[in-house]
C-alpha cells in the first residue's frame, strides 16, 4: 500500500468542501460522489467506536459534510414523505435485528449508522437535489459522463490487465483469479470487482443510450451522442460481465420496446423480475433449474457450475434466515453461521438474513416503488417523450440493480442517489395541482409540451 492511500482518503474530505466552495451545491454533490466512487482505492480505516472509514463512508460522508456546510438551508427544508417509508426502514432495521438478538442497543445503533451512511445519506442527497426535472436531467448526464471516464481506463485493463489499482495504490484490491475471463482480462479499475464495473458500464450505456435515443441530449461538448452512446456500449461489452451483458440486452429491450410499441408493460416485467425470484425462491416453490440450464447454453458450463453453488448456498441461508422471519440474525456472520452457508452472494439473501422479511421488503421497496409510482403516473403515450427520458432511464437502471441484487452484492451509492431523485421526482415533486385534478403537466414542463406528457394523475 503507497503512501498515497491515507493522503487521498483522509484528504477527501477536505476536497469535496473545495468543490462545494467552488460551484453550485448541486453539481458539488453529484461531482464528490462520481469521482470519489469512481477514483477512490478500495480500503477501510478502522475508528473507535464509529464504522469502518471506507471508500463507501468517504463518498457519502463528504458529500453530505459539504452540502450541510454551504447548504444547510436547503437540507432544512427537506420534508419526507410516505415514498421514503422504504429507507427510513430500511436504515433502522439493524437497530431492530440487534434488539431482537439480544445483541444491545450500541450495536444496533452502530449497525443503524452505517446503514444510514451506506443508503440513508446518498437517498437523502438525491431527495434533497435531484428531484426535479432538472436536476434528474443533471443525475442522468452525470452517471453517462462517469462511464465515459471509465472507457479509456477500462480499455487499458482489457489490454493490459488490471493494473491502475496497483500502480498508483501499490496493491490489488480482489483475488486475481476473478479478473479472467473468456480468453482475456476482466477490468476491475478502482472498483472492487470486475462485476461492478460490469454493472457500472451497463447502466451508464442504457442511460446514455436512452438520453440520444429520445433526442433528450443530442450532442456532449459538441461531440455527437452516437459516438460517445458507441463507444461506451462496446466497452461495457469487452468488460465480460456475463451478467452485466444479458442486463444490457434486457434494459436494452424495455426501453426501446417501450418506445415504439408505446406500452409501459416492459418496465413492468423489469419490476417484477425480482420480486417473482425472490418469492418462488423464499417459499421454495422454484429450484432455479431452468436458470442454471439457461446458463449452460448461453455461457458454458463453467458459469452454470458458478450458478449451482450459489442456488444451493441460496437455499441453505433461506433455510437458515426462516428461524427468524422477522428482523432476521443482526450482524457478525450470524446470518450464515451453521451448515455450508458461507457464501453470500445476493443481497437480498444476505438482507433477508441479517434484517429478516422487514429488511427484505424494505430494501426491495426502496429501490422498485419509485419505478412502480413512475409506472402509474406516466402514460403510455410518454414513454419515449424527451422530457422525461432521465425519469425513464432511472428507473430503468433501478430495476436491472434490483435484478442485478439477485445474484451479487455490490452497493453503488450512485444507484442509490438516484433512488432517491427518482424517488422525489415522482413521488413528491413530480405532481403539481389540486388533488381533484385529473390531469397535470409534470414540474418544470412547458404549458404547451406535449399532452402525452402531461395526460398524469394530479393525485399524491
Amino acid at each position: 500500500m503507497s503512501l498515497l492511500v491515507p493522503i487521498v482518503m483522509f484528504g477527501w474530505i477536505p476536497v469535496v468542501v473545495g468543490l462545494f466552495a467552488l460551484m453550485p451545491a448541486r453539481h458539488a454533490v453529484l461531482a464528490s460522489f462520481l469521482i470519489a466512487w469512481l477514483f477512490l482505492p478500495i480500503v477501510g480505516y478502522k475508528i473507535e467506536g464509529l464504522p469502518d472509514y471506507t471508500k463507501m463512508s468517504a463518498t457519502c460522508l463528504g458529500a453530505l459534510l459539504g452540502a450541510a456546510i454551504f447548504d444547510w438551508s436547503r437540507l432544512e427544508r427537506f420534508r419526507p414523505g410516505w415514498v421514503d417509508v422504504p429507507m427510513l426502514v430500511w436504515c433502522l432495521c439493524p437497530f431492530a435485528s440487534s434488539l431482537s438478538n439480544d445483541l444491545g442497543a450500541y450495536d444496533g445503533l452502530s449497525g443503524a449508522f452505517k446503514q444510514t451512511t451506506t443508503w440513508g445519506f446518498p437517498y437523502l442527497l438525491g431527495r434533497v437535489y435531484f428531484s426535479d426535472q432538472e436536476g434528474l436531467r443533471d443525475l442522468a448526464v452525470g452517471i453517462f459522463v462517469g462511464g465515459l471516464v471509465y472507457v479509456p481506463l477500462c480499455l487499458y485493463e482489457i489490454k493490459m490487465s488490471p493494473q491502475l489499482h496497483r500502480m498508483l495504490y501499490g496493491f490489488h484490491q480482489h483475488d486475481w483469479y476473478d479478473t479472467v475471463r473468456f480468453g482475456g482480462w476482466r477490468p476491475t479499475v478502482f472498483m472492487e470487482h470486475g462485476l461492478m464495473v460490469g454493472m457500472w458500464m451497463t447502466a451508464t450505456s442504457l442511460v446514455g443510450l436512452w438520453l440520444w435515443a429520445t433526442g433528450a441530449l443530442k450532442r456532449l461538448r459538441g461531440v455527437p451522442m452516437g459516438f460517445l452512446v458507441a463507444a461506451l456500449l462496446g466497452t461495457a461489452i469487452l468488460c465480460k460481465s456475463t451478467g452485466a451483458m444479458a442486463l444490457l440486452a434486457v434494459g436494452s429491450v424495455v426501453l426501446y420496446a417501450g418506445k415504439i410499441f408505446r406500452t409501459r408493460l416492459p418496465l413492468l416485467g423489469l419490476v417484477v423480475i425480482p420480486l417473482v425470484y425472490m418469492s418462488t425462491r423464499l417459499t421454495g416453490a422454484w429450484s432455479g433449474e431452468q436458470l442454471v440450464t439457461l446458463s449452460r447454453d448461453v455461457a458454458g458450463e463453467e458459469r452454470s457450475l458458478s450458478l449451482t453453488a450459489r442456488l444451493e448456498e441460496e437455499d441453505i441461508l433461506r433455510e437458515r434466515a426462516m428461524r427468524r422471519p422477522t428482523f432476521g440474525w443482526g450482524g457478525w456472520g450470524r446470518n450464515r453461521r451453521e451448515g455450508r452457508g458461507m457464501a453470500t452472494d445476493g443481497l437480498w439473501i444476505i438482507s433477508l438474513g441479517m434484517y429478516g422479511t422487514v429488511g427484505l421488503v424494505a430494501l426491495t421497496g426502496s429501490l422498485l416503488v419509485p419505478i412502480g409510482l413512475l409506472l402509474l403516473r406516466v402514460p403510455h403515450r410518454a414513454f419515449g417523450d424527451p422530457a422525461l427520458a432521465p425519469a425513464v432511464a432511472t428507473s430503468v437502471i433501478l430495476g436491472l440493480y434490483a435484478v442485478d441484487n439477485l445474484m451479487n452484492a455490490f452497493v453503488n451509492p450512485a444507484f442509490i442517489l438516484a433512488a432517491g431523485g427518482l424517488s422525489g421526482f415522482v413521488g413528491m415533486e413530480m405532481w403539481r395541482g389540486p388533488a381533484s385534478s385529473s390531469s397535470s403537466c409534470p414540474a418544470g414542463l412547458p404549458a404547451d409540451h406535449s399532452a402525452a406528457a402531461c395526460q398524469v394523475s394530479g393525485r399524491h
